[in-house]
């Protein structure tokens, strides 16, 4: 019944109809407004024959649109988007009903008083826009102008919260030239509202989706700058709005913007003193990480299909070579000779005051001009460096400022270059051992007898460098003594800087005792004695003591940017001496090495106390596309990541990698599969169901991707699948059946009889009927796979355990079982015709006596539908023909409805079985 059905009612007046409806829609009752505002559809409807009877009743819905009470004009708002889908239905008839009745209600609405017709009004205008019912030129000159009023700098705070809103909706269907040309200037204004903090954080939520609608030319020009005052705002819900919206603004912008200006900044917010910020910032770190991907860099790109496909190694060198730039391979194989990584294991981001420009910001310059020629100093003063400069003085070495150093100097193509000299490029004594102090000026004092005036020289230097640690330590523990029960990162703080402080302490006490004892050690640097090397352990140990030390006396100086003091740490990094299993360079030049390191100290336990219970599993869930970016060159980077990561104690993290491990092996090959993802692989076979069913989802896949031999090695696993957790869960066993039918053409038909015949016969007897009936295809699909192989005999040994297990089987669901699969086997064809007569066609019709009903109904739709229908039995001259022509004719006459009923049905003019009636059924 229509809404307006009471218009209709003959003896109520003797008035017309558009008369009536005029009448009621403006009657002093608000019920009857009301219901001609909600009934707008259907009078539209009966009054569309007419053209003119059309724009009266448009007149009189523009009148009603200026009801003063509230809810009618909601009524009236609401009814709108089905009106317009009808009016565009109809355009042919009524081409500016649209563009000059309904539109210009809803522009008008939006500054309505009510804040409820307001809203109503946002919500249609943007189902308009989606669904493109409002044209350009409507958009341009009617609801443009409207916004930009609203979002003016005089505007009501409340109006023009709501119309930045929509602005950056409305950004998405507009043309590029036309964002650029009216909404983008107002966008840049109000992303610096200083007056509503609320403006800025729309702002800030969309940015990304202006950034993606205006290009790159306008984002580096305009967006950008304006991106930097937010992620610096003194609101952290801004910060935090940035942070999440960081991957849509990067990919929008060139690979040098991304690389000197966003990484930096994606630092910042990484260190930020918010705890939110730095939990959206860690989140969106992965994603960020994968605006760097390269496909000439990484040799991985994806097709149009979405698979990822691997690019020759021969293009690459061949491409590496003609730019005049050593490949990533190799670099990343000689780089140990060129630098280290920053540190993973620092502590918690450093505060610093949100408030700082962006001018602070340090730039990491995109051009490569003088790096080879640099490249061969720093290299040939590398050692020299690590030598003359000990772990104790390093760490306390004054920290630069970060206008003048990059954050990452390694991260431009070919920053890491090395040498062509052999010895320049690798050499094995200093790649392995331990750097040596350097003693060619002791020795030529000793030799001119001057050790003593050496000695008496250096002690002074380094009393003075303890006494200024210390006091630079005492300094910082008694201002953040006031903080100390607020902030736990500042407790944490506060721990570091009291144990750093008692070792100087006692450092400077036992000074004069270990100092003869330095000078003996440096004559004699050709024993190799393991007291030696426990004491350069000990160094080391208190090397990173004291650089955690400076980390936080650099986070608590507030003169001091962030980005000066990633740099200075990367600096005393490289001077300090990495232990042995951490030797191995871990530096690529794909991503800013700051990124990387961030990433790679996403698995540090204190990271889920000060940022996120959750973060392991972002960084698990985003490992993929980090790897991709990276390539699997520098998939070293990412290895013990990785084995912390399937090792962690929450079962959500392995589940997240063991869902992505297949994609992960695409991305490495096939050796690092072997080397690195087969004994992680293994592990998640063993663990929780929640884990395992990532790996079944994907387990061909996976399986796909090894060596023959190395496959061979997962059959007698595979029946551990059968069991679970849980009983109850048989969508595992379901899953499992979906995937050894996959499964079958990795592996050769004796193996298939061996292993996967004996899971199969298993599903078939499952509880649950879906497992059963997805079991079901694949025992056709073994059978299938015999045949095609030319494998009888073991095709005979199958089908004889297929009738002794299921035709013989004493439950009726069993031999409903051998009734379905012969079915299924004649329908796809899957051995040949005289086997199936000779070997299952008796058995089968021995099922015509069976006691149980839903046995014969399934034996009368599988000989009426399927069997009768195959050219084989429709010869004439056919011994068989007779036997099932008899056994279809007993049917017909059983004493069950529904068996005669399918028995005499006519049969279905098609090659396959009637499988979805079957499972209705059942």
């Amino acid at each position: 019944m229509r809404v307006t059905a009471f218009l209709d009612i003959p003896g109520q007046d003797s008035l017309p109809p558009l008369v009536r409806l005029e009448k009621y829609a403006f009657s002093e009752n608000i019920f009857n407004r009301q219901i001609i505002a909600r009934g707008l559809l259907d009078i539209l409807r009966d009054f569309s024959n007419n053209e003119e009877d059309l724009l009266t009743v448009m007149e009189i819905v523009v009148r009603l649109s200026e009801d003063a009470e509230p809810t009618v004009r909601n009524e009236l708002m609401e009814q709108i988007p089905p009106i317009a889908v009808f009016l565009q239905e109809n355009r042919s008839n009524f081409p500016v009903v649209l563009s000059e009745y309904l539109t210009p209600i809803v522009v008008r609405y939006l500054t309505d008083p009510n804040n409820q017709v307001r809203k109503s009004s946002q919500e249609v205008l943007l189902i308009l826009l989606e669904q493109d019912l409002i044209s350009q030129h409507d958009i341009e000159n009617k609801v443009c102008p409207i916004l930009l009023a609203l979002s003016a700098p005089d505007s009501d705070d409340e109006y023009k919260a709501e119309a930045v809103n929509i602005i950056c909706k409305l950004a998405s269907v507009l043309s590029k030239s036309t964002v650029e040309r009216l909404l983008l200037p107002r966008f840049c204004e109000l992303c610096g509202d200083g007056k509503l903090f609320q403006v800025r954080k729309v702002c800030a939520t969309n940015f990304g989706d202006i950034c993606h609608a205006v290009g790159q030319e306008a984002t580096e020009k305009f967006l950008i700058p304006k991106f930097f005052e937010l992620c610096s705002d003194n609101i952290w819900g801004m910060r935090k709005a940035c942070a999440e919206c960081f991957m849509a603004v990067s990919y929008s912008a060139s690979p040098e913007v991304r690389r000197a200006q966003l990484s930096p900044l994606f630092i910042r917010l990484i260190s930020d003193p918010c705890r939110w910020v730095r939990q959206a910032a860690f989140q969106s770190l992965g994603p960020f990480i994968s605006t760097f991907a390269n496909p000439s860099r990484a040799g991985l790109y994806i097709r149009e299909d979405g698979t990822l496909s691997i690019r020759p190694p021969a293009q690459d060198l061949d491409s590496d070579f003609a730019s005049g730039s050593p490949s990533a391979g190799n670099c990343g194989n000689t780089s140990s000779a060129c630098s280290t990584k920053l540190s993973n294991t620092e502590p918690d981001p450093p505060t610093e005051d949100p408030s700082t420009g962006t001018s602070d910001f340090p730039h990491v310059g995109s051009s490569s001009d003088g790096l080879m020629a640099n490249s061969l100093e720093d290299s040939a003063s590398a050692g020299a460096e690590l030598t003359r400069l000990s772990p104790e003085t390093s760490a306390f070495l004054e920290l630069p400022d970060g206008n003048h150093f990059p954050v990452n100097s390694n991260s431009e193509p070919g920053s890491s270059a090395c040498p062509e000299s052999p010895e320049d490029v690798f050499n094995n004594f200093f790649y392995w051992r331990t750097p040596l102090p350097d003693i060619s000026k002791d020795l030529e004092l000793l030799l001119s007898e001057a050790g003593p005036q050496e000695k008496g020289y250096s002690r002074p230097e380094t009393v003075h460098h303890s006494c200024v640690a210390r006091s630079e330590i005492q300094k910082v523990l008694d201002s953040l003594q006031e903080h100390l029960m607020n902030d736990p990162d500042v407790q944490a703080q506060v721990q570091v800087l009291s144990a750093a402080l008692r070792a100087a302490q006692l450092d400077s006490v036992n000074e004069p005792e270990h100092k003869p004892t330095e000078g003996l050690n440096e004559v004699s640097v050709s024993d190799p004695s393991p007291a030696s090397d426990n004491q350069m352990a000990l160094s080391a140990s208190s090397s990173q003591k004291e650089l955690s030390v400076a980390r936080i006396l650099q986070s608590t100086d507030p003169g001091k940017p962030c980005g000066g003091a990633t740099e200075q740490l990367e600096t005393e990094q490289r001077h300090l001496p990495a232990p042995l299993e951490e030797n191995k360079s871990k530096l690529q030049d794909i991503i800013p090495q700051p990124l990387l390191d961030q990433y790679v100290s996403m698995t540090d336990p204190a990271r889920a106390q000060t940022v996120d219970t959750d973060i392991a599993k972002h960084c698990a869930y985003s490992l993929p596309g980090v790897a991709l970016t990276l390539g699997r060159q520098n998939w070293h980077c990412l290895k013990d990541t990785y084995e912390t990561l399937a090792s962690d104690v929450q079962w959500k993290v392995r589940r997240t990698l063991a869902f992505s491990i297949h994609e992960l092996a695409v991305i490495l090959g096939d050796q690092l599969t072997a080397a690195d993802l087969v004994p992680v692989f293994n592990g998640f076979l063993k663990d929780l169901d929640e884990v395992r069913i990532g790996i079944l989802k994907h387990l061909y896949d996976f399986l796909k991707l090894l060596h023959e031999d190395k496959r061979r090695e997962y059959l007698y696993q595979l029946q551990e699948f059968v069991v679970t957790d849980n009983s109850r869960n048989w969508r595992f066993r379901y899953e499992l059946a979906e995937q050894l039918i996959l499964i079958l053409e990795l592996y050769n038909p004796n193996d298939v009889y061996d292993y996967l015949m004996h899971i199969a016969l298993k599903l078939c007897a499952d509880k649950v009927s879906e497992v059963r009936w997805i079991s079901f295809k694949l025992v056709v699909a073994i059978l299938q796979k015999f045949y095609s192989h030319s494998e009888s005999a073991l095709g005979l040994s199958f089908i004889s355990e297929l009738i002794v297990r299921f035709r013989h089987c004493a439950k009726w669901v069993g031999r409903q079982a051998f009734a379905f699969i012969c079915q299924a086997v004649v329908s796809e064809e899957c051995i040949p015709v005289d086997q199936f007569v000779e070997h299952l066609l008796p058995s089968l019709l021995s099922l015509a006596t069976d006691p149980v009903p839903n046995v014969r109904v399934l034996l009368a739709k599988a000989l009426r539908q399927t069997l009768l229908e195959k050219a084989y039995l429709r010869n004439a001259g056919n011994p068989h023909l007779q036997v099932v022509e008899e056994t279809v004719q007993a049917l017909q006459l059983d004493r069950d409805p529904d068996v005669s009923f399918f028995a005499t049905l006519e049969p279905k003019r098609r090659s396959t079985a009637d499988t979805h009636v079957l499972e209705e059924q059942n």
